[in-house]
Formats: C-alpha cells, sequence, structure tokens
C-alpha cells in the first residue's frame, strides 16, 4: 500500500502541453475515440498523457535514473507503451482533472487521491504485446482547460497562450482511396487578412505542416501535394467562415467560427502516484462498468478494470533500484 508521501510531484511547464499538441496533431490520422466525447476532448486527453510523460521523462533525466524510449508509441499503433525502466516496458495511465472544486479539493487534501481507483481499460488490458512483468504507472495532472467561447474570450484578453483547432471529417482525414486531393484552394470570408496552418499527410504517410495566408475574400490556391488533411489551425480566434475545396474529393469544407476547439491545457500539478506490474494488477483488479460514476470521470466511457490508488506500490523504491543497478 501507499501514502500520500509516497507521491512524486512532476514540475508542471507549458512546453509539456506544446509537446503534448505536437504529438496530438501528428497523431490525428492514426486514433481512435475510444471514450466518446468531442474530438477536442479526445485531443485534449492526449495532450495530457503526452505531457504527463514528458514530465516523467524530464524527471527520471534529473534524477540520473536510466531509461529507454526506443519503443515509445508511434503515431501509427497507440497504447502501445512509453518508456522502458530495468528492462520493463511502461505504460503510463495518466487523469486529467480540470474542475476547478476537485483540483482544490486534491490540494488541501491528497489523501481523496488514494481512494480514487487506478484505470485501466479492458481492451487495452487484454491486448497482446505486454508481458507480466511490464508495469502500468498512474498519474494526476491537474489543469484547467478553455473550451466555450465565453472562457475563450477570456484566455484572449489574459493573454494566455491557446492553440486552436479544427478537425477535419475522416473522408479528409483518413480517405478511403489514397490518391492526392488535388490542388487545394481556400478562401476566408473575413475583411481582413488571415493566417491558418494546414496538416496533413504526403504521398508515403508522413505528416507534413503548411502555413497559408489568407487575403479577404480571394481564394488562394495550394501546390503542395496533400493526400490526406486532418486539420486545420490557427493562432488567434476567427469570426468569419473559411471554405476548403478538394478538386478529389468534389467537395467544398466550411469551418464556420463556432468550429475551431482549444486544445491547450493550462497545467497545474502532476502527481505520479504508484505503480503495479501488469500482472499484478491484472490479479487484483475488479470490473468496472461503462457509465460509471469514479472520481476521475462523471462518467466512464469505457469498461474498465479498477484497483484502488491506495493499494500500488510506491514507484521511488521501483526507481532507486533501477537506478543502483543501472539497469535500462
Amino acid at each position: 500500500m501507499i501514502s500520500t508521501s509516497d507521491f512524486i510531484q512532476l514540475p508542471y511547464t507549458p512546453d509539456l502541453t506544446e509537446g503534448g499538441i505536437a504529438y496530438a496533431v501528428h497523431s490525428l490520422p492514426h486514433t481512435y475515440n475510444r471514450m466518446g466525447g468531442s474530438a477536442y476532448e479526445r485531443m485534449r486527453r492526449i495532450v495530457a498523457g503526452v505531457a504527463v510523460e514528458l514530465a516523467f521523462r524530464r524527471y527520471l533525466s534529473e534524477q540520473d535514473v536510466p531509461f529507454d524510449v526506443m519503443g515509445a508509441t508511434p503515431f501509427t499503433e497507440p497504447d502501445h507503451y512509453d518508456i522502458s525502466l530495468g528492462g520493463r516496458r511502461c505504460d503510463i495511465k495518466s487523469f486529467l482533472i480540470t474542475h476547478r472544486e476537485q483540483i482544490a479539493q486534491m490540494k488541501r487534501d491528497p489523501k481523496i487521491i488514494l481512494k480514487a481507483p487506478a484505470l485501466v481499460p479492458s481492451d487495452q488490458n487484454a491486448a497482446e504485446g505486454h508481458s507480466n512483468r511490464d508495469l502500468y504507472l498512474f498519474a494526476f495532472f491537474s489543469g484547467l482547460v478553455a473550451p466555450s467561447a465565453e472562457e475563450l474570450e477570456k484566455i484572449i484578453r489574459e493573454k494566455k497562450p491557446c492553440h486552436l483547432i479544427h478537425v477535419m471529417p475522416d473522408a479528409w482525414n483518413r480517405p478511403v482511396e489514397w490518391n492526392p486531393l488535388g490542388r487545394l484552394v481556400l478562401k476566408s470570408e473575413s475583411e481582413s487578412d488571415v493566417t491558418v496552418e494546414i496538416g496533413g499527410q504526403e504521398a508515403g504517410g508522413r505528416m507534413r505542416s503548411l502555413e497559408v495566408r489568407l487575403p479577404p475574400r480571394t481564394r488562394v490556391q495550394i501546390d503542395e501535394e496533400f493526400y490526406s488533411l486532418a486539420y486545420i489551425h490557427t493562432k488567434s480566434p476567427v469570426s468569419s467562415r473559411i471554405g476548403i475545396h478538394s478538386p478529389q474529393l468534389k467537395e467544398t469544407h466550411i469551418v464556420h467560427s463556432s468550429e475551431w476547439g482549444n486544445i491547450w491545457i493550462y497545467g497545474m500539478d502532476i502527481l505520479l502516484a504508484g505503480y503495479l506490474t501488469c500482472g499484478e494488477f491484472s490479479q487484483r483488479a475488479s470490473f468496472l462498468r461503462e457509465g460509471a460514476r469514479v472520481f476521475q470521470y462523471d462518467r466512464t466511457r469505457t469498461k474498465n478494470l479498477a484497483v484502488s490508488v491506495c493499494d500500488l506500490k510506491p514507484l521511488s523504491e521501483f526507481l532507486e533500484h533501477v537506478k543502483k543497478t543501472g539497469t535500462v
């Protein structure tokens, strides 16, 4: 069993969110929405998960704990593993906590986390590719989000960072036929210049991005070739419609001013609670139905296996062992 003194606090810095965003947008063609909700909720979850992993890597480096990331999850193979410690593959399960009252409660009394469930989706636990010696690490990431128009206006007034993105439909992001989309044409209905970034895949599947300046009400043709288009990004809110046309799809996709999502995570605290081997977790876990209310979620969106956080093992002891033996 663990206590709050076993928690490891990882410092949060904005570059962790930036790293998470870079991964999230590049993984768009290869991830699916297991937990439901909007595409932007899914992306914020990815941003948070990568931010926690990067913070953990930074902590390991600062503590001189040897680790390996050779097998870290590629964009095309989601839900593989993140870091290797002591010859064991580690899968970090991070939970993003965004409710202000809950965050304040965690600060006042961290013991509340001990009563929370450490969750692993049932399909992930049953998937091939990991052994009983591999590790599940569980982390809680406190951070605010600004998904609504009102919250975004406040963020802009306070000059805080944001990352506005529009996720393209599957017909563009995952086209049935792998052919060039043709010379894309963009047009903005704004009365002033708008600069956007578009991102998608080349013929070989590699992601690429391109910045495009859109003069008022003027068609702009893109000479660069895209085989898929995953997203459009803008640095500041756009009050008018933007259209993009593909000759191959014979379709013009219109992005309305309300159809942008802010995927920036305004991080505060990251707590590594503890760990279990995959074998120990499977033996101790109980089944948690889809739709259950738990500490992390108002309603779970997938079937999970759960072990109480208080029944995890202290991670610091394991890290000290890895540091002494020098085994990656």
